[in-house]
Parts: structure tokens; sequence; C-alpha cells
């Protein structure tokens, strides 16, 4: 019964942590979760750009949205850990919803519980990378892991 209390305080620390973001009011949606006894799997799609920022130049907006899928992924990892205490590493990915409606990755992780990002490290991008995540940026806008 433990993993099952496990599993269920995650899906409600993302219910309830990471309802709204700092740069969007949308929620994060969580696509697949796979715990094994010491790993585990975590999908979702990244958050769509929030409806006031539908003003703003699309490179500003691909910008926030972009950097709010980076601390989101931070996020996870951070309560995926908390919430699994057995689990010792994890593959992680981000989607986003393309124009045509289809999913496509953006972003990777192959998360470890003892990696620790300094505290000095202020870049999100930064601390993303050295916490295991694999991505790519141009001009702060993630690309497609396709690309």
């Amino acid at each position: 019964m433990k993993p099952i209390w496990e599993a269920a305080e995650f899906v409600r620390r993302i219910q309830t942590r990471l309802r709204f973001g700092e740069l969007s009011r949308s929620p994060l949606k969580l696509l697949r979760l796979e715990v094994s006894k010491m790993e585990a799997e975590c999908d979702w799609v990244m958050r769509p750009p929030d409806a006031w920022d539908k003003d703003l130049p699309s490179g500003l907006r691909d910008t926030n949205l972009s950097l709010q899928a980076l601390r989101d992924a931070l996020h996870v990892r951070e309560m995926l850990f908390a919430a699994f205490n057995e689990v010792h590493s994890a593959k992680l990915r981000v989607y986003r919803h393309t124009a045509s409606g289809e999913q496509e990755l953006v972003m990777t992780g192959a998360v470890l519980r003892e990696d620790e990002v300094p505290a000095r490290i202020q870049s999100v991008a930064m601390r993303a990378q050295l916490s295991g995540f694999r991505f790519s940026l141009s001009d702060g806008v993630l690309l497609s892991k396709a690309s």
C-alpha cells in the first residue's frame, strides 16, 4: 500500500503546488507516472501560454514559456524524490503541444537523487542541466528534441 500512498501524495503535490506557475496561470498536465522499486518515470506537458501574454511579442511569450518549463522541471524533480523515498533515479520527459495539436518532446531528464546543484548557481537553465535535464535553447526558447 505504501507505493500507492506515495503516488497519491506526488499527484496531490503536483495538483496543489504546481497548479499555477510563476509565468503562467495554467496547470501542469501530468501524462504518465511509473514507479518501480528504485526508479521512476514521469511525463508531463508544459503549460500553455498565459492568456494575459497574448499581446506580448511572440519571442518574449516563448521565452516565458521556456523559463516556466525549466522551473517546473526542477520542481517536479524535487517533488518526485520527496514523495518516493526509495527512488534513486528517474527518467523525466517534458512535451509541449504544437499548433497541429500533437505533442513534441522538448526536454528529457535522467536525474539522480544525490545530484545537488550549488545554491550559488542562479541561472535556471544551468540549474536544470546540472540536475540532469537535457534540452536545447535558442534565444531563450526550448527547441524540439527532434531538431
